[in-house]
């Protein structure tokens, strides 16, 4: 065999015995599940009859010659046929063609045409997948037709000098056969854990509910959260419907509890139900709190996770919050001071603090004076007090003046978009 050839180039391929007995045609190819960068073939399937198909395994080891015909160093003897299909854990055909892949270099999905293969040592191995249209047209055996007209009308088409081929280590198969992933975790999850989560969140907006879900379990919890965090409320709905209700319940209690609080208004209550008791007591708490309060109004729009210090604190005090907090969910850029009670007596922000002298009062640092709203002040008053301020995020008291609460521009924004949208969307 050649150190390169293409899976479609072996399929149909036909099988001899050493005696030049046929013993059938190449269907597919097992290959070796494992942590291997470049899987290896295992053994090759062949097939026989029409009416009554028959199947056996054929080991690399027993294999004379790859041309025109495969020819093998055994007699008919050594065969042993079954008349059920052959079902490996792993196989080109069954697992790979014609199955989405991520590109983890170029960040997006495509399909597999074909599999390019090569031959070290009389071992196969699967190299790259073929996503391009030549790769289509050889499967289809077009090639010769196909070349033929481009090369009369577009000799120089970039169709005839270049492969559009993936490195295997480059790629993740969403699934196989609907059920299973290829078990390549570590090599899979240390790639995916350089895409952006909000890069990895629109890679998913374009898969369906069994190719969401298979993607997404191969992340990591951590990157788990930040791209759930980051998809469309309508994307997160769907994928809860579809996770158990311990993971759908342990990713809602480790993400911004206004995001959570947004997902779950959406959700038919005992479904909202459901999920709070697989949360710990205060989250559910927190959350209920948060479900009490019209979408529309603060206490519909904030989050409960922002950060803050004593009235007493010093400028050094607000910059090691920052660098102990640098995976929080919530904002990190404005510090909210406050008494014993919890009521609100100053904000500030990083840039208002960054360049004081850091034994100074934070106290000093603060905004020349307080903005906030109340939890029944509606959207508009809000994003009114957000645009005259120029803040990215602004806190919610109750009528005490006891902090509740941040709100952030992207909140609002978001809100008000999905708003425009229901109101306008049949006009466009």
């Amino acid at each position: 065999m050649k150190l390169f050839t293409y899976l479609s180039e072996l399929l149909g391929r036909k099988v001899y015995f050493e005696n030049k007995q046929y013993a059938g045609k190449v269907c597919d190819i097992s290959m070796r599940l494992n942590e291997a960068v470049f899987p290896m073939a295992e053994y090759f399937i062949i097939q026989k009859g029409v009416f009554k198909k028959q199947y056996a395994k054929i080991y690399l080891n027993v294999i004379k010659r790859v041309g025109y015909r495969i020819k093998l160093n055994i007699d008919r003897s050594k065969m042993e046929y079954s008349k059920d299909s052959i079902r490996p854990e792993f196989s080109l055909c069954f697992d790979i063609l014609d199955q989405q892949v991520v590109d983890m270099n170029d960040q997006k999905v495509v399909r597999v045409n074909d599999v390019h293969l090569m031959m070290v040592d009389r071992q196969l191995y699967l190299a790259h997948v073929d996503v391009g249209l030549r790769g289509l047209i050889r499967r289809l055996e077009w090639t010769g037709f196909v070349d033929f007209i481009v090369k009369l009308f577009a000799p120089e088409a970039k169709y005839l000098k270049q492969e559009e081929l993936i490195s295997w280590k480059n790629t993740h198969v969403l699934t196989l056969g609907r059920t299973k992933n290829v078990i390549r975790s570590d090599i899979v999850r240390n790639r995916l854990a350089k895409i952006p989560a909000a890069e990895l969140a629109d890679i998913m907006e374009d898969l369906d509910v069994f190719d969401k879900l298979s993607l997404f379990k191969t992340f990591s919890v951590d990157l788990q959260r930040k791209v759930f965090a980051d998809m469309a409320i309508q994307e997160k709905e769907e994928l809860v419907d579809h996770l158990g209700d311990r993971e759908a319940g342990d990713l809602l209690e480790n993400i911004p509890a206004d995001e959570a609080t947004d997902l779950l208004h959406n959700l038919p209550k005992e479904k909202t139900k459901q999920l709070m008791r697989f949360m710990h007591s205060k989250t559910s708490k927190k959350l209920r709190m948060l479900l009490g309060y019209a979408q529309d109004t603060a206490g519909g729009l904030m989050t409960t996770e922002y950060l803050y210090l004593g009235a007493d604190a010093l400028v050094k005090d607000a910059i090691q919050k920052i660098k102990d907090n640098v995976d929080y969910p919530g904002n990190l850029f404005h510090i909210y001071i406050v008494d014993e009670k919890h009521a609100l007596k100053g904000i500030t922000s990083l840039r208002h603090f960054i360049n004081k002298d850091p034994s100074r009062p934070l106290m000093e640092a603060c905004y020349p004076s307080d903005v906030f709203v109340r939890l029944d002040d509606g959207m508009e008053e809000v994003a009114l007090l957000l645009e005259k301020y120029k803040f990215s995020s602004i806190p919610v008291l109750d009528e005490y003046g006891i902090l509740q609460g941040a709100i952030t521009s992207d909140d609002v924004m978001e809100e008000l978009i999905t708003l425009t949208w229901k109101k306008y969307k049949d006009q466009i």
